[in-house]
């Protein structure tokens, strides 16, 4: 089975899912984590919590905000197994399309294709207006 993790500083995490879900249904595979919403807490209990919810034949696809941001580094220091895949960077686009994906399809090529299709998302839609006029 494939599963899901969001996180994200502050409530980023919560307003994603929510915008995902309007789209998609909900799901019970996808989980998120509001990182500093109640101080500097630690999320190592929450992440231990999904990362151990993960069986052996999961793979487990974490998206989070900033790529050099505390997120990551504290994903990366608990989440390196096999079949953790982690990605900086979210937006609504990559989540649609990864989540929506054919889940026979290898993880990475998922992955992948998610990133170049949501990196064609992101549009200087004024600039774009003005190169047809």
């Amino acid at each position: 089975m494939r599963k899901f993790l969001i996180a994200t500083h502050g409530a980023f995490a919560a307003g994603v899912k929510s915008s995902l879900e309007m789209i998609t249904g909900e799901t019970d595979t996808l989980y998120i984590i509001q990182a500093y919403t109640d101080g500097n807490k630690f999320i190592g209990d929450e992440l231990d919590s999904v990362i151990n919810s993960v069986l052996a034949d999961d793979e487990l696809i974490i998206f989070t905000d900033l790529a050099g941001g505390s997120i990551t580094s504290q994903i990366l220091q608990h989440g390196m197994k096999e079949n953790i895949y982690i990605i900086a960077g979210v937006n609504l686009p990559l989540l649609l399309d990864i989540i929506l994906s054919d889940p026979d399809r290898p993880v990475i090529e998922v992955i992948e294709t998610g990133i170049t299709n949501a990196r064609e998302q992101i549009v200087f839609v004024n600039k774009l207006i003005n190169s047809n006029k």
